[in-house]
């Protein structure tokens, strides 16, 4: 009896310990040279068609960006953001939270896995969701931001639902305990969590995301007072009442078109625009990062490069739980 005992608490013990690694099995397949003998000049393909298109317009940086966040959120990072609905099925893409994803960020994989599939070697052998982290990492770079190596070896997802999108989202309003428990909800500590909000140095926003800080905020106070008095009247000024809800307005109102710490500094004058960047100053646990990062412009970038790095892993499809989409707009 005692040895039928001791045998079962080391199968639980084993079992218990696979179910805590099975999460990591698929995010550990990947390696930044996962391409090398498969199709050894992807990275070099992808960067100029996201340079050709970051010359078009700089739409691009943060349309890309988005993409990338809005598709690792939902089912990980998995290229399901980038699906098409169809007649039997409402995808990701169109989502009331992911309508306001800009077109460029689409594109530019389209046309990069195309470009990619243009050459013998590598067609249909390149994932759409190894293409989107790639684009990613290149539009952070061509913005100023820094340059990191990317893990790669992502498979394509089966799933597109909105449906799925449902909840999954941060949203505008949340507070550092929601923001937290969301990002944890992924692998992602507060410290990543902050590190990533800053993807809004290069970011826009419709009025509507935020006018409720700027015209109704509480009965007490119709703007919030954590915004800064002269940031709100020129928010106010860019977003009157009723204006177009498709207006949209650079979210670092100085430097809106280079990726770099300003987004902190800014959070120290009152102006982060939505609740959710200002709750990062306002809320005593998160304030020293911001405060940190807000002058050591080399602490910040490192945090970030981790932060993509771990955001990169998350919900990763391997072996059987994916494929190669011949065309990222719709399943195989």
């Amino acid at each position: 009896m005692g040895r039928l005992n001791l045998l079962m608490s080391v199968l639980l013990s084993i079992f218990s310990v696979s179910i805590v690694l099975l999460p990591n099995l698929a995010s550990a397949q990947l390696k930044t040279n996962y391409y090398a003998n498969i199709c050894p000049n992807v990275e070099s393909i992808v960067r100029n068609v996201v340079n050709q298109k970051f010359k078009q317009t700089f739409v691009t940086v943060p349309a890309v960006l988005r993409l990338f966040f809005h598709d690792c959120f939902v089912e990980g990072c998995d290229a399901s953001v980038i699906v098409s609905s169809t007649p039997g099925n409402t995808a990701e893409k169109d989502h009331s939270d992911n309508l306001s994803l800009a077109g460029d960020g689409f594109d530019t994989v389209i046309k990069a896995k195309a470009a990619v599939d243009s050459n013998s070697r590598c067609k249909n052998k390149v994932s759409c969701a190894d293409i989107l982290a790639l684009a990613t990492r290149d539009v952070i770079q061509l913005s100023g931001g820094p340059w990191y190596p990317v893990e790669l070896g992502r498979l394509d997802g089966f799933t597109s639902k909105a449906s799925n999108v449902e909840g999954k989202l941060p949203k505008p309003t949340f507070n550092l305990n929601q923001l937290n428990s969301m990002f944890a909800s992924h692998g992602l500590t507060q410290a990543d969590m902050i590190a990533l909000s800053a993807a809004h140095s290069v970011g826009f926003s419709h009025c509507g995301k935020f006018s409720n800080r700027i015209y109704n905020f509480s009965p007490q106070n119709l703007i919030d007072p954590t915004l800064n008095k002269q940031y709100a009247a020129q928010l106010q000024g860019m977003c009157p009442r009723n204006v177009d809800p498709r207006i949209a307005i650079d979210m670092d109102p100085k430097t809106p078109r280079t990726f770099d710490n300003n987004y902190f500094k800014n959070l120290q004058q009152g102006m982060g625009l939505f609740t959710s960047d200002q709750v990062l100053y306002t809320d005593k646990r998160s304030k020293g990062t911001v405060d940190l990062w807000a002058s050591n412009s080399k602490s910040f970038q490192n945090a970030f490069t981790t932060a993509m790095t771990k955001l990169g892993r998350v919900g990763v499809k391997t072996g059987r739980n994916g494929n190669i989409r011949f065309d990222c707009g719709r399943m195989n």
